[in-house]
């Protein structure tokens, strides 16, 4: 079945920077899209960032120009990395691929 696990999250000051990755397996990875979304408390779970199988990406407009979404193929991995954090970007942050990973925590505070 498929699995991904997601890594990376954690406590960052604003300003800061992170890094999430997502490992697939039980899929034929190259053929699909994949994107990262967040659910912060008390909010619907919303879209990030997506990237096709060809390497398009699309971002929220509360993330461009800050985060960029990115995938290897050949690692079965898809990234997102994260700068110039804010609080508003504190959510648990979850990996899709045609399912759900389990969600890792990023928090932004001081």
């Amino acid at each position: 079945q498929v699995q991904l696990v997601e890594s990376g999250g954690g406590l960052v000051q604003p300003g800061g920077s992170l890094r999430l990755s997502c490992t697939a397996s039980g899929i034929i990875f190259s053929i699909n899209a994949a994107g990262w979304y967040r659910q912060a408390p008390g909010k619907q779970r919303e879209l990030v960032a997506v990237i096709t199988r060809s390497g398009i990406t699309n971002y929220a407009d509360s993330v461009k120009g800050r985060f960029t979404i990115s995938r290897d193929n050949a690692k079965r991995l898809v990234s997102l990395q994260m700068n110039s954090l804010k609080p508003e970007d504190t959510a648990v942050y979850y990996c899709n691929i045609g399912s759900w990973g389990q969600g890792t925590q990023v928090t932004v505070s001081s």
